[in-house]
């Protein structure tokens, strides 16, 4: 993410509810630290995102406030929600969060391996691409 951010000169903003190194020598990436809390991230994110932006997240709910204001939200495994994908895939983490409070073991995630992180790779360019183009 960092190198494309560089490469293509994009102004990139990482945040948190805790300090973030960024990478030397690139200015255009920057860190925001928010207060602790639950969400306090996501809200910030929830409201500084605008139409035209991308966001990488892997969290369902955000990604669920972003979509509708044209915001391109791409999960750490190269998944883009989109309006037709959103509904679905916020009734599947619900029911999984609901079978976990009943004590279901629902097992994690699988291993964020090298296909995963091409995945990333390939959506990440694919969707810069396509925000960069003049509309």
């Amino acid at each position: 993410m960092f190198r494309a951010a560089k490469r293509l000169a994009i102004e990139t903003i990482l945040v948190a509810n805790r300090r973030l190194q960024t990478p030397p020598g690139n200015p255009l990436v920057k860190a925001v630290w928010v207060d602790g809390g639950a969400d306090v991230a996501d809200q910030y994110i929830a409201t500084h995102a605008r139409s035209g932006d991308l966001v990488v997240t892997q969290d369902i709910p955000l990604a669920a406030l972003l979509v509708p204001k044209h915001v391109a939200v791409l999960d750490p495994r190269g998944d883009e929600h989109t309006p037709d994908t959103i509904g679905e895939r916020l009734s599947v983490r619900d029911f999984m969060d609901q079978a976990r409070m009943a004590g279901a073991v629902t097992g994690g995630p699988r291993p964020y391996d090298a296909r995963a992180k091409q995945a990333f790779a390939a959506a990440l360019d694919r969707v810069l691409t396509r925000l960069r183009r003049p509309r």
